[in-house]
């Protein structure tokens, strides 16, 4: 595999529509530019559209599947399906509900978790899926978070009752050989603001617990992979927010929590960060503080050729220097582990 081929495996990339030809632009991304992922939507936001890649059961099948011989079956095919109102399978369309994580750890019946799991797990695999961007291990501790809190995305308040729902989550996941991937890391649940819409500074609200659910999972070897937040925290980095800063990543989740999976970034695309830096910086800085997969949702804005101008940034920066190609081979070497089966960890 050539390097160029290696660095479109870093790349997890949005697309538009229900189905997929030869000459469809992501079909393009992943023939000519080896492209490592694709994450699928029930709505295209950037055109203000009620449809996109979800439909039906039976035309997602056959989408992923189309994907999947273009790829050499290799392909990451992610999802944020986390339960609730983060569901891109709607009930008119036919497609069976599960409960939002807040009302699961309310209760605290871990077996209503687990059944949750079971029946989102059992629906993605059947469909291809090969990972959910769930479970959210932030702790709900500013109710009118808008976009946590309000959303009911958090299990709960308590680090142990996060953990515990958590860890039943990805298990039953890991029964059907689907990854999970834990976010936000370091900890979403206490900000005012919501990351899509601008840069959110949680300085003086984030807790050091909030770290304590990540830490639990990754000790207990069922962090398959963990997404950053694009949260500011001036006590972790005076500069930079948590996908663009190597204290945060490289020093904190790797070096003090000893994370050595792969990390991916959230949207890419978002304006927490698209407001204050161009997209070369974002990318470059994203891979040298240690993030290994770059998400582009390609939802809130688009763009067809998305895939290939990020290959053009990173290879002009590793013909200049501000990026290693030791770093590149690391990051690849990790993201490795999201295209084999889970272990069974039950």
């Amino acid at each position: 595999m050539t390097l160029k081929d290696k660095i479109g495996q870093l790349l997890i990339a949005g697309f538009k529509g229900d189905r997929v030809s030869a000459s469809s632009p992501v079909i393009q991304a992943i023939e000519k530019h080896n492209l490592g992922g694709v994450i699928l939507f029930d709505r295209l936001l950037a055109e203000k559209s009620s449809q996109n890649n979800i439909i039906s059961f039976k035309q997602t099948k056959a989408l992923i599947g189309d994907l999947q011989s273009a790829a050499g079956n290799k392909l990451i095919v992610s999802v944020d399906q986390e339960g609730g109102l983060v569901n891109r399978f709607k009930k008119e369309r036919g497609f069976p509900q599960t409960p939002q994580a807040a009302q699961l750890g309310e209760h605290n019946d871990t077996a209503a978790t687990t059944a949750a799991a079971q029946q989102t797990a059992g629906m993605l695999a059947e469909m291809g899926f090969t990972l959910n961007l769930a479970p959210v291990a932030d702790l709900n501790l500013y109710r009118d978070n808008p976009i946590i809190g309000k959303y009911g995305r958090a299990f709960s308040d308590n680090c142990e009752k996060v953990a515990l729902h958590a860890e039943c989550w990805i298990r039953e996941h890991h029964q059907y050989g689907l990854h999970c991937c834990l976010k936000h890391f370091p900890g979403h649940g206490s900000a005012r603001n919501d990351s899509h819409l601008g840069l959110v500074d949680i300085s003086s609200y984030w807790q050091h617990d909030e770290l304590l659910p990540f830490r639990k999972l990754i000790e207990s070897g069922l962090a398959d992979s963990i997404m950053t937040g694009h949260l500011f925290n001036e006590r972790l980095d005076p500069k930079y927010p948590a996908t663009l800063s190597g204290a945060t990543v490289n020093g904190l989740l790797r070096g003090e929590l000893g994370f050595t999976g792969p990390v991916l970034s959230d949207d890419m695309q978002m304006q927490a960060i698209t407001d204050h830096y161009g997209l070369e910086e974002c990318v470059i800085r994203a891979l040298n503080s240690g993030v290994d997969l770059l998400v582009f949702g390609n939802n809130m804005v688009y763009d067809p050729d998305i895939t290939e101008h990020v290959i053009t940034i990173i290879l002009k920066a590793l013909h200049n220097g501000s990026l290693e190609e030791a770093q590149l081979e690391a990051a690849w070497q990790r993201v490795q582990r999201l295209r084999q089966l889970p272990l069974n960890n039950i």
